[in-house]
This record gives C-alpha cells, sequence and structure tokens, in this order.
C-alpha cells in the first residue's frame, strides 16, 4: 500500500523502514501535514501522521477528496484527528494503541528527581567549577504521598515504580485499576487527591471534558509548595492559571513535557528564532520549573513498537482484517 509518512524526521525513517521490510510503499517528509499542505495527500490512499500534525475538518474533507480512505496514526493519543469528520469522509482512523508505557512513566519519575534533587542546577553549576551545596536540598520521596490522575497503563507502570521507592498512593479514575488497587493505590476524589499530595502526575487522555482539568480552582486546591508533572497532554492545564499559581509561590515545581500551545514550537529547532509565545517565554523564567520537547515516548523500544504497530495496521486494512487499533467516533483513547 502506498502511504506518505508525514511529519517525518530521521528517527522516524528508520525504525519504520525496518519494521516494513518492504512490504508497502511508504514515502517520508518532513512537512506538517494540515489545511495549507493537505494537496501532498495527491496520490496517496493512506498518511501516516503524527501529534503536530493538524487533522481538522478542512484538511480532512481535502485529504478524502484527493483520494486518502487510510490514516495510520503513529500516536496513541488522536486528539488530533477530528475523528466524526473523518467517519463522514469515510476515512478510517488507525492508532498505536500500546507502545511502552514504561516510556513515559520512567520519565515522569526523571522529572520528578530532577526538580526534587535539583539535578539540572547541579550539572549546570559543576560544569562552571560551582560545588557549593546551597540551594539544591531536596526530600526523601520514600513516604511521600504522590496523586496518580489517570490510572490506566501509563498509570500502573508509574504506580509500580513508586510503590518500590515506598511512596503512598492516591489514584483518580473514573474506573479503578485492579493492579492499581493491588499496588495499595487509594482511590479518592480529584479534590482530595490534589490537597493530600506531595506530588501530583497527570495521565489522562486529551477529550473536551479534560481540557483545562487544571484550573485556577484546582491548582488553588493543591497542597502548598507540591509538584505538578505533565507528560500527558499540554491543554490539561490552563497556562494562564499555571504562571498564576508559580508567581504567588502556591505550586511549588512544574515539570512538563508537553505544551497547551506545543503545535508550533515542539519537533521543530527553533535556536535561530524570536520565540515569540509569551508564557511559554515566561514560564522558562521561573527556577522550578523543567521543559522538554515531549520526549517522554521516545525509547528504542517504543519506537520499535510504534513502528511495527503502523505496519500491521498497513498490513490490517489491506486485506481488510479486523483490528482492535480502529478509532471511531465514540471510543476512549487509553
Amino acid at each position: 500500500m502506498r502511504c506518505l509518512v508525514t511529519s517525518a524526521r530521521p528517527y522516524d525513517q528508520q525504525s519504520l523502514s525496518a519494521a516494513n521490510d518492504g512490504h508497502h510503499e511508504l514515502v517520508f517528509v518532513d512537512t506538517v501535514l494540515n489545511a495549507d499542505t493537505a494537496f501532498i495527500a495527491q496520490g496517496y490512499p493512506a498518511l501516516c501522521p503524527f501529534v503536530d500534525d493538524t487533522l481538522d475538518a478542512k484538511t480532512l474533507e481535502t485529504i478524502a477528496r484527493l483520494g486518502t480512505k487510510l490514516l495510520v496514526l503513529r500516536s496513541t493519543g488522536f486528539n488530533h484527528v477530528d475523528i466524526p469528520v473523518a467517519e463522514k469522509q469515510g476515512i478510517t482512523v488507525m492508532r498505536v494503541r500500546d507502545y511502552s508505557p514504561y516510556a513515559v512513566a520512567e520519565y515522569a519519575v526523571g522529572l520528578m528527581l530532577t526538580l526534587n534533587r535539583h539535578l539540572h542546577k547541579a550539572y549546570n553549576r559543576v560544569r562552571d567549577g560551582n560545588f557549593l551545596l546551597d540551594g539544591l536540598l531536596g526530600f526523601d520521596m520514600h513516604g511521600k504521598t504522590v496523586g496518580i490522575v489517570g490510572t490506566g497503563k501509563i498509570g500502573a507502570a508509574l504506580a509500580r515504580i513508586l510503590h518500590g521507592m515506598g511512596c503512598h498512593l492516591l489514584g483518580y479514575d473514573t474506573v479503578p485499576n485492579p493492579t492499581c488497587q493491588e499496588l495499595g493505590v487509594a482511590y479518592v476524589s480529584l479534590e482530595t487527591l490534589l490537597a493530600k499530595s506531595q506530588i501530583v502526575s497527570l495521565h489522562i487522555p486529551l477529550f473536551p471534558e479534560t481540557r483545562h482539568l487544571m484550573n485556577a480552582e484546582r491548582l488553588a486546591l493543591m497542597s502548598e509548595g507540591a509538584m505538578l508533572i505533565n507528560t500527558s497532554r499540554g491543554p490539561l492545564i490552563d497556562t494562564a492559571a499555571l504562571i498564576a499559581a508559580l508567581k504567588s509561590r502556591h505550586l511549588g515545581a512544574l515539570g512538563l513535557d508537553v505544551y497547551e500551545e506545543e503545535a508550533n514550537l515542539y519537533f521543530k529547532n527553533h535556536c535561530d528564532d524570536i520565540i515569540c509565545d509569551d508564557s511559554f517565554e515566561r514560564l522558562l523564567t521561573f527556577p522550578n520549573v523543567v521543559i522538554t520537547g515531549h520526549q517522554a515516548f521516545f525509547t528504542r523500544e517504543a519506537m520499535k513498537t510504534i513502528a511495527d504497530t503502523t505496519i500491521q495496521n498497513l498490513d490490517d486494512y489491506s486485506v481488510g482484517r479486523d483490528s482492535p487499533n480502529l478509532v471511531s467516533a465514540n471510543r476512549t483513547a487509553q
């Protein structure tokens, strides 16, 4: 099957080509797919977009008119695709249902430890010949209460790690995860979790009802000096409210691998550009904030699984085989 891989980086080409092994005709472009670039879909029955591509109504209508019948997303989330419009246009959408929950969970812990033990500051100090410990005092993770918002596969992987570190665990989800319950995760309301946790980590999908889940009111519910980690989706947090919570010193530390307006920033090199996102630039000024560029998923194991599943999705569609990776308008992301 002929498939155009958009927003493709060298590592995408390497992993997908290895998984494909000549089964399908893959064409790689680094162009971001959106309404302005949708014309590149001409001649491709299948497209393979990434999370920074925008598959809104206008884009979907254009690619459907050009003959595209299949979107094989190389991501678990599909909030960047207007699924009802895709169905209306007769476009099948498939995703990578699971890749490596460990990749994201381990990265979340990495952000926690970096902020807690000030590893980013210590690294820069030593490189400058400064070996003073002033300002680097952290706390034992052992015995602290961590709230996990969203206890699916990633949340459960995080719970296992934190359980091993001796943390007390609170969980919030619409349906409790038995694996988490066996680890001693106590399920409580979101309000209780925020009030009782020294660290809060977000692991839920982005839907209209979860957009700005962490708004001014909920940030105010967090305990004084608590840490907030987001490796899920940027719009889960209201950025303006977040900056206010940091300025007031109510929020003690912040680790972000995602950002509300990341579409115009992430997965690009802006070294020679002037970044005009004032909110993002303001976040960078806080000494208790660590921001990375949506790399929590980025491990060898995860990339291999993403590539293998993407090719499997192309295979399944080509032969008309049922797949658990099909996405429909009434389906909830994991």
